[in-house]
Order: structure tokens, then sequence, then C-alpha cells
């Protein structure tokens, strides 16, 4: 009995469980998520392939809406969104693995990384229009910016593109996404031991070459985990363009959200078959590129120590 005991309460063996209790375990896990995940994005494809007749969903397998979401030219916002994705989200990695470093390896102050911690995750419990539109009166024309930069004397004229425009709309996603591109980083390199750095300045890597063969490797999980974070919902983002783009920048979601509120749902489901196609392939051109560096499972692995 203390043998027993004993062995479960070794770390090595407390999360194990038997062998026919795993089985059960998975197999009901991936039936639920089979469930969830998996039956609805199947359902929302094959919507696609119906058409609407007077509000009403006609269940006879066509390509009409297909074939006029490419006479309507919606390919175009296609690529605009994946154009915008794909900058924010580069620029998002950018800035957030330096200060996911600092935050996890140069800040000595447990208070001041509390405090900084609480400040990202504020976002989450605000309203995103209430978060968003606060920046019109701080871009627009009569805003606080323009404002500052007449008054100084600096421009003649208040600046019209700080509103409705590509760079609001991506100042806006930049500050939305911010946080779930830093929370991925900041957990994968708060896990890297220090005495693995310590070793590299020992053994005479400069502060580059420890950054670059032991911190970037060590934290690949985490950037794989922020890109897919930040990506993701920015494909499908939608108050962003609608609030600060003006009418000027069309994205899909703001289509999708139209399709919908139309009850257009074929066009609607297309539109969203189309994010998630964006998605898988991203999806596998991270696992086929990053294939053999680290296993998906690292993500969760280093928790368990």
């Amino acid at each position: 009995m203390a043998a027993a005991l004993a062995l479960s309460s070794s770390p090595r063996h407390r999360w194990r469980l038997p062998g026919t209790a795993t089985g059960w375990f998975t197999g009901w896990f991936l039936l639920a998520w089979i469930g969830v995940v998996v039956l609805p994005l199947l359902i929302i494809s094959a919507f696609s392939f119906f058409s609407m007749r007077q509000y009403q969903i006609v269940y006879d397998p066509t390509l009409d809406t297909w074939i006029g979401l490419a006479e309507t030219g919606r390919w175009v916002v296609v690529l605009r969104t994946i154009r915008f994705a794909v900058s924010v989200t580069f620029l998002e990695i950018l800035v957030a693995f330096p200060f996911a470093l600092w935050l996890a390896k140069g800040c000595r102050s447990n208070a001041v990384r509390a405090g900084i911690i609480t400040l990202l995750t504020i976002p989450f419990f605000i309203d995103a229009s209430s978060r968003i539109i606060v920046w019109r009166s701080i871009l627009g024309t009569n805003g606080v910016i323009n404002n500052l930069l007449v008054g100084s004397g600096l421009i003649d004229k208040p600046l019209t593109w700080l509103l409705y425009s590509d760079f609001a709309v991506s100042f806006g996603m930049f500050g939305s996404y911010f946080p779930t591109a830093v929370f991925p980083i900041f957990l994968t390199l708060s896990l890297i031991d220090d005495d693995l750095i310590k070793a590299s300045s020992d053994l005479g890597g400069s502060r580059l070459q420890t950054l670059r063969f032991v911190i970037l490797p060590l934290a690949m999980p985490g950037i794989v985990g922020g890109i897919v974070f930040t990506f993701v919902p920015l494909m499908a983002a939608w108050i962003e363009p609608q609030l600060l783009g003006g009418g000027q920048v069309n994205l899909l979601g703001q289509s999708i959200q139209s399709a919908l509120s139309n009850l257009n749902y074929p066009v609607a489901a297309a539109l969203s078959t189309v994010v998630i196609g964006v998605l898988v392939l991203l999806l596998a051109v991270l696992i086929v590129s990053l294939r053999g560096r680290f296993s998906m499972s690292s993500l969760f692995q280093s928790l368990d120590r």
C-alpha cells in the first residue's frame, strides 16, 4: 500500500492512467472533438452548396453560391483580408517577442510583471466595440493627435489618413490582438531554465548567439502559438474594419456579417468556408515548415515539471 502511494505521488507517474482508462478517455475525447468542432465546420461547408429562395434555404446541391462569389469579385476581399492578417500578425510577433522576452527574463520586479499581465488581460473583459470606438476620438481629424500636431505647429492641417483608412484598421487590429500574441510566447519563455541561458554565456556565447541558438529554438512553440492565436481571429475580424474603416476597408468578417444580416446563409457559409480553408492551409504550412524542430505536443510537455 505504501509503495502504491509512493508511486502515485511520484512526479513521473502522477498524471498516468491505466491503459483501459486512457483508451476510454481518448475515445470519448475524440468523439467530443468531432461533435463540437469538426461536425459544425462540415455543416457550414455543406450550407455553402445550397441556395436561398424567398428567404428559405433550398436543399438542392448547387455551385451557384461559389460562382456568384467569383463573379462578384469577392475573391478580392479574400486577398485583402489575407494581406491584413499576414501583415498585422508579422508586426504583432515582431513586437510581442522582445516584449515577452523582457517580461519573462528581463523584468526583475514581480509587482511590475503582475501589473503588466493584468493590463494585458483587462481588454478580454471589455466589449470590443467599446475598446475600438475610443480610437475615433484619438485618430480623427478633430482628435487628440491632430490637435496636438496642429497646435504644436508640426503640421498645417489635420492628417486625414489617421482614421477611416488601412492604417486605422491595422492599428486597431494590432492593439486588439497584441495580448494573444504575447501570452503564448511569454508562457514558453517563462519555462526556459535560466541555467541554460547562463550556460551559454559561460561557454562564451554572446547575447545574440544565446538568443539565436538557445532562446529562439526553445521559444518556437510559443511563437507558433502566438501566430495561430493572432492570425485566426484576424481572418474573421469585423469590428475594427467597421468602426475604423469607415466603409472604405471591406474584409471577410464584414462580408460574413452582412450576409448574415441579410439572411443569406449560403453566402455566409461559403465565406466562412474560405476562412476555414485559409486557416487549415496556414496550419499545414506551419507543421511542414517546422517539422523535425519540435512536435506540437511540446507546447504542453514542458508544463509537466
